[in-house]
């Protein structure tokens, strides 16, 4: 049964992802990815607090799945890949992208799980 949970809101994730992310993204005026930026941080933040919350069994199942689907590592490298072929500006704005993840990220997962316990 773990892997129909995990299955089910894994993809509920990534499809929650794909419109939250887009709609983020339109209404931005950077090229930066402030859409997979906003997800990921939120992920982050979310599964901390999963994380630091206590709750187990099919509720924390349930929520790696959805977070594991909603958050994106694939898309974060793609697109820093892809800001980094646009010239010395460009790798610049994918360093940023690269260190403004990782360092928000962590902080909002640590965030998350402090608010939790």
């Amino acid at each position: 049964m773990t892997w129909v949970t995990i299955t089910v809101t894994g993809a509920l994730g990534a499809l929650t992802r794909y419109g939250v992310s887009g709609w983020i993204q339109r209404r931005t005026t950077t090229s930066l990815p402030t859409g997979t930026f906003t997800v990921n941080l939120v992920g982050a933040f979310a599964l901390g607090w999963v994380a630091g919350s206590g709750i187990d069994g099919t509720a924390t199942t349930a929520a790696a799945g959805f977070l594991g689907g909603f958050t994106t590592f694939s898309t974060w490298m793609v697109e820093s890949w892809s800001l980094a072929g646009e010239g010395r500006r460009g790798r610049r704005r994918a360093l940023v992208n690269l260190a403004a993840t990782l360092v928000s990220g962590v902080a909002a997962a640590a965030l998350g799980y402090g608010l939790a316990t």
